[in-house]
């Protein structure tokens, strides 16, 4: 599917054309317009403190965060799913190890049921004062997100800080001798080095599988790939180089209307650090939250009297990510028909993953 771009306005923005408009396109379909379905998964946002600096990183997390989930907003949160049995908890930050209340968070969840993971950055287990973390995950019976958006040092290092790469394996191997990746759920989270769709996920998998045994003997229990979203930093560098334009051209060339059934904003509420409800954390790193009736973002204290009603999905072209190719979300590609052969390795050189072909 081609998309033509022609600058009507003469603004030179090219990102404000109806190419651009994902709602325009989703309309232009054939299949139902994505609206929220049930609510499987609430994922709460603990905040943006970091102990790293990731260069794609799209809620611009750092040490220097001061975005912190409080144990009031916690308490809404464990009292909603206190009522409501079977939804998934997913915790996110930043680094949500960092948040001085996730404990308070892990403790107030215990018991419930549900299926409780978390997003984690691995070297966090590897700071002063949080090296005990891989046993509270086990002794928790905590499902664990890992990023490592490579199987090489170089790759993941240019990503995410030197020496990061060598730390996770460090974490991962000590994840491994606790259960993790064989009797509790450890999965790893693949994303481009830079402006390029990913290969299929289970070719990914099969290559991790194969090059991480190989060379440090880790085990995990499956891989999710994820498509670059262009907010946050990774936007930032984009425009800096003049190649915002591009990549969205390449996301939706690339849209796959076969998706839509499968996107996370139908079955999923973001709860940032301050109790505000969005349609997924991509959304909320862009402050696009669900509205009030008075105006004002919709609030965690409001989200049973909500799902009572019709929750509303609110797009924008950042929304092109999860559609293109073979679809992506927190949960990984949806993997839809008409699979691309795999690129073979991570970087941005010569060898770098295939663009699909629109």
């Amino acid at each position: 599917m081609s998309v033509h771009l022609t600058d009507h306005a003469g603004t030179g923005d090219v990102t404000r054309l109806p190419a651009f408009c994902f709602g325009e396109r989703i309309g232009s379909t054939d299949l139902p317009f994505p609206r929220f379905e049930t609510l499987r998964t609430l994922q709460l946002n603990l905040g943006n403190r970091c102990n790293l600096a990731c260069a794609h990183c799209h809620v611009g997390a750092s040490p220097e965060g001061e975005k912190i989930m409080d144990k009031g907003v916690i308490d809404g949160a464990v009292a909603f799913l206190r009522r409501h049995g079977g939804i998934d908890l997913d915790i996110t930050g930043g680094c949500p190890e960092l948040n001085p209340n996730f404990s308070y968070l892990i403790a107030g969840t215990d018991g419930l049921g549900m299926r409780r993971s978390v997003r984690t950055n691995l070297v966090i287990a590897t700071e002063k004062g949080m090296t005990g973390l891989p046993e509270f995950y086990r002794d928790h019976d905590l499902a664990l997100v890992a990023s490592l958006p490579c199987f090489t040092p170089e790759n993941v290092d240019r990503q995410r800080g030197t020496g990061v790469f060598k730390r996770s394996v460090a974490v991962l191997r000590k994840l491994n001798d606790l259960g993790y990746g064989d009797s509790h759920e450890l999965t790893l989270v693949y994303n481009p080095g830079g402006d390029t769709l990913p290969g299929p996920q289970k070719d990914l998998e099969t290559r991790y599988r194969q090059e991480l045994m190989a060379g440090f003997g880790i085990r995990f229990t499956r891989l999710i790939v994820l498509t670059n979203v262009p907010v946050g930093r990774f936007r930032g560098q984009l425009v800096a180089r003049g190649g915002l334009a591009t990549y969205l051209r390449t996301l939706a060339e690339t849209f796959n209307p076969a998706t839509l059934p499968f996107l996370m904003c139908r079955s999923l509420i973001n709860v940032d650090w301050a109790g505000n409800l969005y349609n997924c954390d991509f959304n909320q790193a862009v402050g696009m939250a669900l509205p009030g009736d008075k105006g004002g973002p919709l609030h965690l204290s409001d989200l049973e009297m909500a799902l009572r009603k019709v929750i509303p999905i609110r797009f924008d072209d950042h929304c092109f990510a999860c559609t293109a190719g073979e679809g992506s979300g927190c949960f990984g590609q949806v993997e839809s028909p008409g699979n691309r052969e795999a690129g073979k390795y991570c970087g941005n050189g010569p060898e770098r993953l295939h663009h699909f072909e629109g």
